[in-house]
């Protein structure tokens, strides 16, 4: 597997996560410019943040492990792919969550005050 190792682990991610995409109607994919808004910063500054580790010598990756792409600043392809692959699964797990869950507003205000919450995590009262 060698250089394939760190894309397979992306793989693996992907194909954990896509299905919900189609099982779940989350529509993560079909609201592309939401995603890439989310996505495209955490690419942005952690390759920012890489290539500034790697050129310091602070930081650097196996490549027997890697498809040994490397873009400006030397940082590796697979790396990359990662800062694309993580935040897309997170997105698309939080969607999950919440079309099970309509109910759960994460990240979300209508802008109202939230009614404190009890111990126990229950902002209802006991009967």
């Amino acid at each position: 597997m060698g250089r394939l190792s760190y894309v397979a682990i992306l793989a693996f991610v992907l194909v954990g996560c896509l299905w919900l995409e189609v099982a779940l109607r989350t529509r993560v994919l079909r609201r592309w410019r939401r995603l890439l808004l989310a996505v495209v910063p955490v690419v942005v500054v952690f390759y920012a943040w890489d290539a500034y580790a790697i050129s310091r010598g602070h930081w650097s990756f196996d490549p027997t492990l890697l498809l040994g792409v490397r873009l400006p600043g030397d940082v590796p392809l697979d790396e990359v792919l990662f800062f694309a692959v993580i935040p897309l699964a997170a997105v698309l797990t939080l969607e999950a969550v919440r079309s099970v869950n309509p109910g759960w507003g994460v990240g979300e205000s209508d802008g109202t005050k939230p009614e404190p919450r009890r111990p126990g995590g229950s902002s209802e009262e006991a009967p």
